[in-house]
């Protein structure tokens, strides 16, 4: 294979196989990579805007059977710190939401075994009653795929039944590596990773709008990881006409503190600065149909994630009002509204907040700014 034709078919828009995914990581440099990455995202996003958002990562319950070995967010059912989160803590959390310019909830949990599709539903239902302008970005294919299984029917039945009572979007949550090996190794308890992406295909079907993601670093191969892109790419590829499908790509390294997989295995996070700035470079040359590559600033932190604008990526994610999961294994980094803002624009870019379907949103003209306390 000869690098800089492969990097010239990249500009072209050219699906890469794996294989040739494969080469560009081991005998690409940095800056080839970034330049062709950014050439990309200047045609797919030609505003030179950077996009962020306001919202908030709350928990239905934190009861999980899943057993995710890179997870310290968890509790088994039963345990004392285990919960299920009440309206009341529901409406504190959006009133706190909606002053500090938020719009939207990222609603995810566990895998409860006594939860299913009406528990669900009903909260959907309730919380759009209470709240009609709120966005609910809701679940994930694990989930989903775990409810299906309680009630025993469809992956299309339960999301129809969620979307009709008020889920707006679906986020990518659960991916790690879809190759199952890996998949057995560290998430043996969620669904594989052809049950997710036929999840995926679903929710495109009803024109559920989602994202993609990837947790990399830890048991994967470097194959691994591009057999994950090819499959994100082939799932975009057969959405119906006019559904966004999945509307964004967002990969971050494995964090580790305090994991099973460090703890048991000696698993750590090894991803360097450079390897994280190649990784999104090359999901931006990988995936030519998804228009939108999120930098992980809360995994990698500001520094790194302002390079990743100049290397394919365009959007710089939530500040996330509130995120308990990733930051239980140790990711440190946090913005509050002006920060991120000042970030963007240190970086050479122009800041524009957005809503979860990439739509742009007028700062609130009182914006109440976040105190960071934990």
């Amino acid at each position: 294979m000869n690098t800089a034709d492969l990097l010239q078919r990249a500009l072209h828009f050219d699906f890469l196989s794996l294989e040739e995914g494969v080469h560009l990581y081991h005998h690409a440099d940095t800056a080839s990579l970034m330049f062709v990455a950014n050439e990309l995202r200047k045609i797919q996003v030609p505003s030179g805007k950077v996009t962020w958002q306001i919202d908030r990562n709350v928990n239905t319950t934190n009861v999980c059977i899943a057993n995710c070995k890179f997870c310290n967010f968890f509790r088994r059912p039963g345990h004392d710190e285990s919960y299920i989160t009440d309206i009341e803590t529901y409406k504190v959390k959006i009133e706190e939401t909606f002053r500090l310019g938020g719009d939207q909830l990222l609603l995810q949990g566990g895998h409860h075994p006594d939860l299913g599709l009406a528990f669900y539903a009903d909260l959907f239902r309730k919380l759009k009653e209470l709240y009609p302008d709120l966005k609910l970005h809701a679940l994930g294919p694990p989930e989903i795929a775990h409810v299906a299984k309680l009630e025993g029917i469809s992956h299309t039945e339960v999301l129809s039944t969620l979307k009709a009572a008020g889920m707006d979007s679906l986020p990518g949550a659960g991916a790690e590596i879809l190759n199952d090996r890996v998949r057995r190794l560290i998430s043996k308890g969620k669904c594989g990773g052809k049950e997710w992406l036929d999840v995926m295909r679903a929710c495109h079907q009803l024109d559920i709008t989602t994202s993609a993601t990837m947790m990399f670093g830890h048991v994967e191969t470097i194959e691994e990881r591009f057999e994950h892109l090819v499959w994100i790419r082939e799932v975009q590829s057969e959405k119906p006409e006019g559904a966004n499908g999945f509307l964004a790509f967002i990969p971050w390294p494995f964090q580790d503190d305090g994991t099973l997989l460090k703890r048991l295995r000696g698993i750590s996070n090894n991803v360097t600065a450079d390897e994280y700035i190649r990784m999104i470079a090359l999901s931006r040359i990988m995936l030519p149909n998804i228009k939108n590559i999120q930098a992980s600033w809360l995994t990698v932190g500001k520094t790194t994630a302002q390079i990743c604008l100049h290397a394919g990526a365009n959007d710089f994610g939530s500040i996330m009002i509130e995120e308990n999961v990733v930051s239980a294994a140790g990711a440190p980094h946090r913005f509050t509204a002006n920060g991120i803002q000042q970030s963007i624009r240190a970086a050479g870019f122009e800041p524009q907040l957005r809503g979860q379907k990439y739509n742009y949103r007028d700062l609130p003209e009182h914006l109440e700014e976040q105190v960071i306390t934990y």
